[in-house]
Formats: structure tokens, sequence, C-alpha cells
């Protein structure tokens, strides 16, 4: 007869078997430690003022925080790690002696949100340094000798929001950073103060949406004063920004090597600032903005006559666009007025006034239409200019008889021309009163012989006197009985 097997004892081996299988696995796989020299507690690694002149090795792939802080690193290349750390957001660097980032450093951590880079030792932010780091939001560079910032330097960084470059040796405003559509356009702060700036592309700021310019700190820079420079500021100080209002005692300017307020330029005589109109001709397509201090603010409008805008209304001439900009169509006269924006946000409310001017004629493209002052100015000239022509320009009515007359006195100053003789009137007839009268023309001609200019006759040359019907005969012109006598001007004797 055959033994029977135990079945418990085959499932004894089989489960001895599977736990030394195990443990062979379990003691195969690499265990990752906390490093030596840091504090562990659960992702959060923190290796700070352990005097390390490198990073550690073996960096948990887990870690999402890292603390570098207060050591002796003094060059970040690209294998300052070889482990991907691929969970980690936050990198903290600050208070080394760092003087040299790879280009490749940032490789292994593509989804950093935070780094902390202040007060070290860089000079220089070469092009693409950070383009790897396409998930950061907060950048800090401050208290380092930054003198460059290379134009690429921060390309692809389409999610930074603060960026942080106080307290370094930057003597050019990298305009690049700010302007509206351009290299970071979540950029909603960014610290320049305490560097080495002295002109600002002021028109340009000026142009800049209120919620850039709230973040935009500009102090404790020695700028060049000018009433250009007071009106920008006075206008964030009327905005209530907080770049101006938070450091208003510290926003200063330079002139004649002397330190002054930006707010207090009095020698310069500059002009108070006022807040413009929107100015539209009849016809224009225009856009009015609500300029808020922050982004993702609800809008809503209300126009002169307190009537909330609609995002579409009847007559279709004014609407609220879906970025909460005022929209009209083709501006009218009944437009013009103080328009009200009532933001809504999650931290504040705003309320902004907009006031419209529309003037009440078109206007074309370049070549506009000339106003009435301008028409009444060109009408008058010409017409001053044409009285001229006709009197100096015009020529003698003699000018169709140019034939001399026999001169019946040599040497009279005076050429007579009958103008019209009325023979029904006879002054001499039947001794009756001088009913009528003769009317002669003279003119005063240069001595000399021959004929005159424009045809006219030379002295001398005096035209006959018709024989009068009856007793009398008519007498010549007297050339002493003449009062007034001008060149080409008829003279009634």
């Amino acid at each position: 007869m055959q033994p029977q097997r135990d079945p418990r004892g085959l499932w004894l081996l089989l489960l001895s078997l599977f736990l030394l299988l195990f443990e062979v696995a379990r003691a195969a796989r690499p265990v990752v430690s906390c490093p030596a020299a840091c504090l562990c507690a659960s992702n959060i690694l923190s290796c700070s003022k352990q005097q390390l002149p490198s990073v550690p090795h073996s960096l948990p792939s887990y870690t999402a925080l890292l603390d570098l802080s207060h050591n002796n690193l003094s060059r970040l290349r690209a294998e300052w790690t070889p482990t991907r750390l691929i969970h980690l957001q936050s990198l903290l660097l600050s208070h080394n002696h760092l003087n040299f980032i790879s280009s490749e450093a940032f490789s292994p951590v593509p989804n950093l949100r935070y780094l902390d880079l202040s007060s070290n030792q860089l000079r220089t932010l070469d092009e693409f340094l950070f383009s790897e780091l396409q998930a950061l939001e907060v950048l800090l560079l401050y208290n380092n000798h930054i003198m460059a910032v290379d134009r690429c330097a921060f390309d692809d960084m389409t999610q930074l929001q603060k960026l942080y470059l106080s307290q370094n040796q930057i003597s050019r405003f990298p305009l690049e950073l700010v302007k509206e559509g351009a290299k970071l356009p979540k950029l909603t702060l960014l610290d320049l103060s305490s560097n080495k700036l002295k002109n600002l592309p002021l028109p340009d700021l000026q142009k800049l949406p209120a919620w850039v310019k709230n973040g935009l700190y500009l102090h404790n820079n020695p700028l060049h004063c000018d009433c250009e420079l007071y009106q920008l500021f006075s206008h964030w100080q009327y905005r209530q920004l907080s770049s101006v209002m938070d450091f208003q005692e510290d926003l200063y300017c330079m002139s004649s090597k002397k330190l002054h307020n930006v707010f207090n330029l009095s020698f310069l005589n500059c002009s108070e600032y006022k807040e413009r109109a929107w100015e539209a001709h009849l016809g224009d397509t225009l856009t009015i903005k609500c300029d808020t201090k922050q982004q993702g603010m609800t809008k809503v409008w209300v126009t002169p006559s307190n009537e909330r805008v609609l995002d579409e209304v009847a007559n279709g001439t004014v609407t609220v666009s879906k970025d909460g900009s005022l929209h009209f169509q083709q501006v009218q006269v009944e437009d013009g007025g103080v328009y009200t924006c009532y933001a809504m946000g999650e931290a504040f409310n705003e309320t902004l006034s907009v006031e419209l001017k529309v003037y009440n004629f078109t206007l074309h493209g370049h070549h506009d239409t000339l106003n009435t002052a301008y028409t009444t100015l060109v009408g008058c000239i010409l017409s001053v200019v044409l009285v001229l022509i006709y009197l100096y320009l015009t020529p003698c009515r003699c000018w169709c008889r140019g034939v001399e007359k026999p001169s019946s006195h040599q040497g009279d100053s005076l050429s007579s021309s009958m103008l019209s003789t009325t023979p029904n009137h006879d002054p001499m007839a039947g001794g009756d009163k001088d009913d009528g009268f003769d009317r002669r023309v003279a003119f005063l001609e240069p001595a000399g012989p021959g004929q005159g200019q424009n045809g006219k006759l030379k002295p001398g040359n005096t035209l006959p006197v018709p024989e009068a019907t009856g007793k009398g005969q008519r007498r010549m012109s007297d050339p002493e009985s003449v009062s007034s006598v001008f060149s080409d001007t008829p003279i009634v004797v």
C-alpha cells in the first residue's frame, strides 16, 4: 500500500517557497533612503545650512520640495542630479555662492513651479537659461550681481507669474518682459527696484494694462527727472496702483546729482496730471477697455443715462465684448458722456469711469476734410490774393484805345479822357442853369516822350475837347484843380 500524502505539508512548502522568492526580489531592488546630510519628512527634503559644496547624490524620485539654501554651492551643472525628479515643484538654492548655471541644469526638473536663486553671485542671465521650466510660476533672482539679461533668457516660460530682479546692477529696462502679448503673457509682478535704471520707455509703459503696471516696481532707481516721468507716476497714483502706493517715499529721481521725490518736482514746473477723455468722430468704430488692476474680473458697463449695456442690444451700436470691453460700432453724437465700469473679483471690487467726447463731424483716413476754421482761413487768403492780382496785374482800360491824339498843350502832366457826356443838357443853352455836367478821368503819367506802359498816353498828348453846341465851349481839365491824383485811379472833375 502507498502512503497517503499530507495536503497541509504541501501548502506549507509552497508558502515557504513564495516567501523566499519575495525576499530575494526585495533584496535585488535598490532602496533610496534619505541622504545623510538632509532631513526628510514625507516628500520634503531639507538639506539647508550643511555647508554642502555640491548637491547630494541619490535623491528620492518622489521629492516634491528640495531645500539646498545656505550652503557652499558654486556651480549648478547639468548632471547635478542623476535622478529625474519629475515630482519636484519647489527648489530652494538661495544664499549660496552660485556664479554659474548650465543651460541644461533644469532638464531633470521639468515640472518645477517655484525656484529661489536669490542671494547668490550670478552676473548674467544667458539665453534659454530657464526655457526648460515651462511650468514655473515664481522665480526669485533678487540680491545677485546681475548686470545683463539676455532677451531670450525667459523664452517659453508661458506660466511665469512673478519675477523678482531687485537689488541687482541692471541698467536697461527689459521691456519685452512686460509688453502685452510678448514673452510672459501671465506675468503680474516684475520687481526691478534697487537697480541702476536711469531711463525708462515712458510711452510704452503708459500703454501697459493696469494689471501689469500694478505689479511693476521701480522704486530705488536713479531715474532721470522730467515732467513725463512725473505724469507717469501721477497717473499710477491716481489709479491707486500697488507699485506706487506701497513705496511712494522710495520713488525718487536724479537731477543735478541730487535725489528728488518723483511727486515733488516743483523746480520743473510740471503741469498737474489730469485724466484724459476718449475722443471720437461721427461714424468711428471705437473700443474702450475696462482697465482693471486684476485679470479675470466680471465687468458691467453703465451708460451716461444710467442704463446697463448688454452684450447685444437692439440697434447694435454699443455692445460689451467677451473680454469686458465696451465696443461702439458707429459712434453718434448722443453716445458722448461718462461711462462707468463695475468690475467684480474674488479679492476686491473696482469702479472705473471713462469720459467719451464725440466731435460732430466725420474723419476719413489720413486725408481728412478741413474743418470750418481752416476752410474760412483759406477762403480769406484766396480772396486777398485775387484782389491784389486784380489791382496790380489788370491792364489799363485805355489799352484798347491805343491811338495817340495830337497834343494841345505840351508839358501838361495830365491826360484827360472823356468818360461820358450828356449832350441833352447844355449848361449854356437858353440862359438856364447847368443841369448837367461833364465827367472826365485824369491819370498821372511820368514825363517822357512816346507812349507809356499799358498803352497810356504820355503827358502833353491830351485828347481834344469837343466843341460845345451853342454859346460856350467845354474847358479842359485843369491839373491844378485836382486835389488828389493817383496812378491808374479815376478822378471825376
